[in-house]
């Protein structure tokens, strides 16, 4: 089993900044690629970007891409997203997931993830 806590959303403006924080227990973190997720109420859950298990590969989907970094940190059983020039379209809850890979493995579905967070609630309004 993986245990994965969510941290660091809140309320920001537009063109403001977050860093989001994943902290994982139980199995070895270096073994589980992971990846953030977000779904906006009434919509379903998507992908946001992902990374390799030792952080050596990512990738994000378009709508953040140049504003949004993903970090993995295996000494410390903890991954980051850090949301630059957001925007109220990205509000939304954030998920963490993570899952058993190969070493330059990236995953970006949903059903490719065993391990969820709880979430964090991220809301961009004025």
């Amino acid at each position: 089993q993986v245990q994965l806590v969510e941290s660091g959303g809140g309320l920001v403006q537009p063109g403001g900044s977050l860093r989001l924080s994943c902290t994982a227990s139980g199995r070895t973190f270096s073994n589980y690629a992971m990846g953030w997720f977000r779904q906006a109420p009434g919509k379903e859950r998507e992908f946001v970007c992902a990374i390799s298990r030792g952080g050596t590969r990512t990738v994000c989907a378009d709508s953040v891409k140049g504003r949004f970094t993903i970090s993995k940190v295996n000494a410390k059983n903890t991954m980051d997203l850090a949301m630059n020039s957001l925007q109220p379209e990205d509000t939304a809850a954030y998920y963490c997931a993570a899952h058993l890979s190969s070493p330059l493995q990236t995953r970006t579905r949903t059903n490719e993830y065993g391990y969820w967070g709880q979430g964090t609630q991220v809301t961009v309004s004025s």
